[in-house]
């Protein structure tokens, strides 16, 4: 496995920690706008992003039109 596909796998497993977590903490709140569960939305989304900028970049150009 080369060093970028193990990072991109680490990261999944990263972002599928934090979505359990934010689903769990969403079971105990009674508001969405809580200030605990923003910021573990938006460690989510900062993961998710970065797992997004980092695919994107290595992937493979095009071989060719269709």
């Amino acid at each position: 496995m080369s060093e970028i596909n193990k990072l991109l796998a680490d990261m999944l497993k990263e972002i599928e920690q934090l979505r359990i977590g934010l689903n769990a903490l969403s079971e105990n709140k009674t508001s969405l706008v809580d200030p605990e569960l923003i910021k573990a939305s938006k460690k989510l989304d900062d993961a998710l992003n970065e797992y997004a900028r980092l695919s994107s970049k290595w992937q493979e150009p095009p071989t060719g039109q269709d």
